[in-house]
């Protein structure tokens, strides 16, 4: 898979949630993802089309996003509600848009669908082709979160 389509999607990751929520995320070792079960309790997944088809999607634990969206709404919140799994779509979106408008930028023209959220322990993730899924793990001081790229 081309790197080139990856960072765009790392970067506006970053970006997103120090912006958002105020939460400082830190790249880990990228890895080859053989297992569609999430590595997390809540996950939004978007497809995207153009230049290039594929599949993004970002799957936090637990105590990661209601931190998040507790940071984002100003106000404590205890457990995954309709509220969070909106977040979740909502921080993905953005994420999705970012990413696209930088590789946009380098002559590579996306468009995206509207966000799936998917919720619950050992759930799984469904991409769009068959391709490897490339999983980037990310750790933030309230827990840690993964996004996964399939590309064409």
């Amino acid at each position: 898979m081309d790197v080139e389509l990856v960072n765009p999607f790392i970067d506006a990751t970053i970006n997103v949630l120090a912006s958002l929520a105020f939460t400082e995320a830190h790249v880990g070792t990228p890895y080859l993802k053989k297992s569609p079960v999430a590595q997390g309790d809540v996950s939004g997944v978007v497809g995207l089309s153009g230049d290039t088809k594929g599949t993004i999607s970002v799957t936090f634990t637990k105590r990661c996003i209601l931190t998040i969206v507790s940071k984002m709404f100003g106000e404590e919140l205890t457990e995954i509600n309709e509220d969070v799994k909106d977040a979740v779509g909502e921080i993905l979106n953005i994420v999705s848009g970012n990413g696209r408008q930088r590789l946009a930028a380098m002559g590579r023209m996306m468009s995206g669908a509207i966000p799936s959220v998917i919720t619950g322990k050992n759930h799984v993730i469904t991409h769009m082709t068959s391709h490897p899924v490339i999983a980037v793990p990310f750790h933030t001081e309230n827990g840690d979160f993964t996004f996964e790229v399939c590309f064409e």
